[in-house]
């Protein structure tokens, strides 16, 4: 039950009890077991992630709003630029395994008021996708702004065109809310945006879920998951829902 009535029998929305502005993302490290994100450094980070993008042919640029990047001193001066920004607050996303910088990550559109953050600016290397690491960086970010900062809604959009951001948003858990036409003009094409999002009550099934398929057991020694997280999803919902 979303709603209740006024004394006019309009209906409202149901009251937030003790509501204020959340904090803003800070520069605080978010740890991980395989994976590590830190404040995006251009002096610390700019090298480590043009070499790991120079392994991308240019489709990982596709659906970005600038890149790919003709040399790192181009690359560089981006970097500089959007690591200077609170927002979009961009992360980079640390390996473990080499404890190279292999990917970037933000989180944007704070609304500290009403409590909405959105992560964007997603750009993994080619040796950071399809791993375990590239999945706990976004497990990470769920976890901070959530059971950190205490907001109450995350979203993730993208261009509509763009079907594996879509499949990667429908399997980290997001629901699907809709197609906002003509919203963007970016690299001189129209963009279409898809939107999705995750809200505060879903969050503690999810993060169940994200935490037994993040868990060491879940995978053989290979590194092959034994259970998707699709599956342990669409369970802890379920078990959610009963509840």
């Amino acid at each position: 039950m979303g709603e209740r009535t006024n004394s006019f029998g309009q209906p409202i929305g149901l009251p937030i009890a003790d509501w204020s502005p959340r904090q803003r993302p800070s520069r605080e490290v978010l740890e991980g077991r395989y994976c590590r994100l830190e404040r995006l450094d251009p002096v610390r980070h700019t090298a480590e992630l043009y070499e790991a993008n120079s392994a991308d042919d240019g489709r990982g640029w596709t659906y970005m709003a600038y890149g790919p990047f003709s040399s790192q001193d181009e690359y560089a001066e981006w970097v500089k630029k959007v690591a200077a920004s609170q927002d979009p607050f961009f992360y980079t996303v640390i390996d473990k395994r080499s404890g190279r910088a292999a990917g970037v990550a933000s989180l944007m559109r704070i609304d500290p008021v009403n409590g909405v953050i959105e992560v964007g600016h997603i750009k993994y290397s080619p040796a950071l996708q399809r791993t375990i690491g590239a999945t706990e960086a976004m497990y990470l970010l769920m976890q901070y702004v959530f059971d950190e900062l205490g907001y109450r809604r995350y979203e993730w959009k993208c261009d509509s065109l763009n079907e594996p951001s879509k499949a990667a948003a429908v399997r980290l858990g997001f629901t699907y809310e809709g197609l906002f036409r003509q919203a963007v003009v970016y690299k001189g094409r129209n963009r279409d945006t898809a939107w999705f999002s995750i809200i505060d009550r879903e969050w503690p099934a999810l993060k169940s879920a994200y935490e037994q398929w993040l868990a060491p057991t879940n995978f053989d020694a290979d590194g092959r998951q034994r259970r998707r997280l699709s599956d342990l999803i669409s369970e802890a919902r379920a078990v959610a829902s009963r509840s």
